[in-house]
């Protein structure tokens, strides 16, 4: 097993250290996915479905898109 480790920046972002890109064959403008499950993430490269599934997700998350919601979770 390797180990691979980045640090988050103050706006919470990180870089994608190269062993992890190679193995994913990640390139500049890919989308990730991460896939959540107890206290175990994985990372993997975002397949079509996940992106449209989350394009049809996005309509329905206005009750959060207010200048006020901008302002109170820009930092985040």
């Amino acid at each position: 097993m390797t180990t691979a480790t980045s640090k988050i920046t103050s706006k919470y972002q990180a870089t994608i250290p190269e062993p992890v890109r190679k193995v994913l064959h990640l390139k500049a403008g890919d989308a990730i996915a991460f896939d959540i499950e107890d206290d175990q993430i994985r990372i993997r490269k975002a397949r079509p479905l996940d992106l449209v599934f989350a394009e049809a997700l996005e309509g329905t998350l206005t009750e959060w898109d207010s200048a006020a919601d901008e302002e109170a979770y820009r930092e985040l």
